[in-house]
């Protein structure tokens, strides 16, 4: 998935990022693009992982044990497979490919993401993405909440060879009906091979994060793997150097800057340390039928 050479950015583009890789145990493998070195944020997505593709063998699963979050939240979809996720509320949800979970961390929750047992012993499938959006300092301790929107619900867009589910905010001319709390655009864009899409322009920070396929942008060609970031106020085309699909991203900076420290994410230092002796001494509230915990880090 990690493209074998970078490219130089041509005048429409901020910043190119190339993430790294970070093994999260049992085979399973992930591709971070946010945060990075080269960009910390795109405005309120504080964080972005490639999840697979990747099948999985047999009689194992994804098992992400539970653990907490603060003032974020978690936006989960998948282009492949299925997580069962359950969250510290008694949320139980699966979400299958084209739908939306989207948990509000608030002031702390805790889930647990695995493959469903029905799925484990043929080793299930996985593709998608996860992200992390920034609360506005309004809402960081607010109660945490989780919603799930199926496939149906999200607007879907199709001309041709060009087709863009809007998952969450407004873009396209359509809204998502999912509740988020910042001005901001999450889209999944699918194109054929020279079949273009402009990037909404009414967004200040935007990005593409390219999953499968290559884009030509201003004449300079962009593999899989890469997230590029665009200038302010930049018209930005989209070309597909072969059927390509993406992610488009982004929205209104935040009003501030934000620490991220492992699952947390605050404006003040000390309400991390704050929620991570929280979490070492066990006062988080648990997952309901979870006994298991992923410690804190040393």
């Amino acid at each position: 998935m990690k493209p074998d050479t970078e490219v130089m950015p041509g005048a429409g583009i901020e910043t190119i990022v190339v993430p790294r890789a970070s093994d999260l145990g049992g085979g399973f493998t992930v591709l971070r693009a946010l945060p990075s070195a080269q960009k910390r944020m795109v405005g309120p997505f504080v964080f972005l992982d490639q999840m697979g593709p990747v099948k999985l063998q047999p009689g194992t699963g994804l098992d992400v044990r539970p653990h907490p979050h603060i003032g974020l939240a978690t936006v989960t979809y998948l282009f492949d497979g299925e997580i069962l996720h359950r969250d510290s509320l008694g949320s139980v949800q699966p979400i299958r490919p084209g739908e939306l979970n989207w948990m509000t961390a608030g002031s702390g929750i805790v889930h647990s993401e695995r493959s469903p047992v029905a799925l484990r012993p043929a080793g299930p499938a996985l593709s998608g993405l996860q992200a992390w959006v920034a609360l506005p300092l309004s809402d960081e301790e607010c109660a945490p909440d989780f919603a799930h929107h199926g496939a149906h619900e999200l607007p879907v867009l199709e001309d041709g060879g060009l087709r863009i589910r809007v998952i969450a905010g407004e873009a396209f001319g359509v809204r998502s009906p999912a509740a988020t709390r910042s001005p901001l655009f999450y889209a999944d864009v699918a194109l054929d091979s020279g079949q273009q899409v402009q990037v909404p322009p009414e967004h200040e920070e935007r990005a593409a994060y390219i999953v499968e396929g290559s884009l030509t942008i201003d004449g300079t060609l962009y593999p899989a793997g890469q997230l590029v970031v665009f200038r302010r106020g930049a018209d930005i085309v989209l070309t597909a150097a072969a059927p390509t699909r993406l992610m488009l991203l982004g929205g209104e900076p935040l009003d501030g800057p934000r620490f991220v420290w492992w699952n947390f994410v605050s404006s003040s230092r000390e309400r991390i340390e704050e929620a991570k002796e929280a979490w070492r001494s066990e006062h988080f509230a648990p997952v309901p039928g979870e006994t298991e915990r992923i410690p804190l880090p040393q």
